[in-house]
């Protein structure tokens, strides 16, 4: 494992012409958590899995909330842009290019923001139960950048219109989104491999 900014795991491709994936682990996963997901979804390519470096409660995450569902916006910003850091620095040790994220709750959160405030570091982005990560984001061109935001239509976490607003947000500033909304709840499902699966594809 090279000695990077992020506690991280690296797959090297072992299939042509795929994206790279930034797999974004949620609340209390690590750098192991998604890389079965990540095989899953799009065979032969690399995969980069970070660790979030903050702890709640013993828990990884990417950045602080202050309360189920409230950013610490300020610390988000500074994460987000250390992440930002840590995808230059992979991609110039491992040789590759811009990679598409795939997260998963905390990990979709700042994978948002990456894409709001850092446009150009992801090629694209697969948000899995994502909310809006920024009250007041700074004018973004994503003109292009494909987004699937899958959202759970009983998800207790992410209310129906946030992630709304979320997939109205990267629209304005010019992202090609696909929103769907599934039937199921904050976890993830087969629906949700199938649906990210077939857009990675694309």
């Amino acid at each position: 494992m090279t000695a990077l900014s992020f506690i991280h795991r690296h797959e090297p491709a072992s299939g042509p012409d795929r994206a790279p994936l930034l797999l974004l682990h949620g609340t209390g996963g690590d750098e192991g958590d998604l890389l079965p997901l990540g095989r899953a979804l799009a065979p032969g390519a690399a995969l980069l899995s970070p660790r979030g470096p903050v702890l709640e409660n013993g828990m990884p995450r990417f950045f602080r909330r202050l309360a189920e569902g409230v950013f610490d916006e300020a610390d988000l910003r500074r994460r987000a842009a250390d992440l930002a850091g840590f995808v230059g620095q992979a991609r110039e040790a491992y040789g590759l290019p811009a990679p598409v994220a795939v997260g998963f709750s905390n990990g979709a959160n700042i994978a948002a923001a990456l894409l709001l405030l850092h446009p150009g570091v992801l090629a694209g982005a697969v948000l899995l139960r994502a909310m809006v990560p920024l009250a007041d984001p700074p004018a973004a061109d994503l003109a292009g950048t494909p987004v699937l935001i899958l959202s759970g239509a009983l998800d207790p976490i992410v209310p129906a219109a946030n992630a709304a607003r979320l997939a109205g947000m990267l629209r304005e500033a010019g992202a090609a989104v696909t929103h769907e909304v599934l039937p199921g709840g904050h976890g993830l499902m087969q629906a949700d491999l199938v649906r990210a699966g077939a857009w990675l594809a694309r």
